[in-house]
């Protein structure tokens, strides 16, 4: 119960169920990318690299540091991915998550883990069309909470999510 001016006021918690897969990974790295510095510039970055060796083909440089360089502008694009591979399959230990959003903290439940995270814990979030993403409050946004859609039960539950996020942490 929340005490509202005097009235009182009950929040329910919203609840949800779901397996996170290397798909949701790589979809919360890529909008984790988008928040920081580092993350907004990585396709300038490859783009840079892509053309430098572009200017050093036609320069007569070697086939081997061609290759090279190509290749690390390939791996700078595609880190999401493969971190969000690597994650996933270290959430498999814990099975299908449980999650409960309520006024106090975000509760994950897993088959051998669980995680409470108050409101402090991460600060701000982001919505996507398939989930809610909150992160934590350094610069780099390295800790991350993965909220997925469609482990909500009904298609309201993503309104009252909403709300009770707007209420507690930064909408970014």
């Amino acid at each position: 119960m929340v005490m509202d001016m005097g009235r009182e006021t009950a929040h329910e918690a919203v609840e949800l169920a779901y397996r996170p897969t290397a798909r949701d990974f790589t979809k919360a790295l890529w909008v984790r990318r988008r928040m920081t510095w580092w993350g907004r510039n990585t396709l300038g970055v490859a783009l840079a690299l892509l053309l430098w060796i572009g200017l050093l083909a036609t320069d007569g440089m070697d086939v081997t540091s061609v290759l090279l360089v190509g290749y690390l502008a390939l791996c700078f694009l595609l880190m999401p991915r493969f971190q969000g591979r690597s994650l996933a399959r270290a959430a498999e230990v814990s099975g299908a998550c449980r999650t409960t959003v309520t006024d106090a903290g975000v509760t994950i439940r897993g088959d051998h883990i669980t995680v409470t995270q108050e409101w402090g814990a991460r600060p701000c979030y982001r919505e996507t069309p398939e989930m809610f993403v909150l992160f934590s409050g350094d610069p780099h946004a390295r800790c991350l909470t993965l909220l997925p859609k469609r482990g909500l039960a009904e298609s309201s539950d993503a309104d009252r999510l909403r709300e009770i996020l707007d209420r507690h942490i930064t909408r970014t």
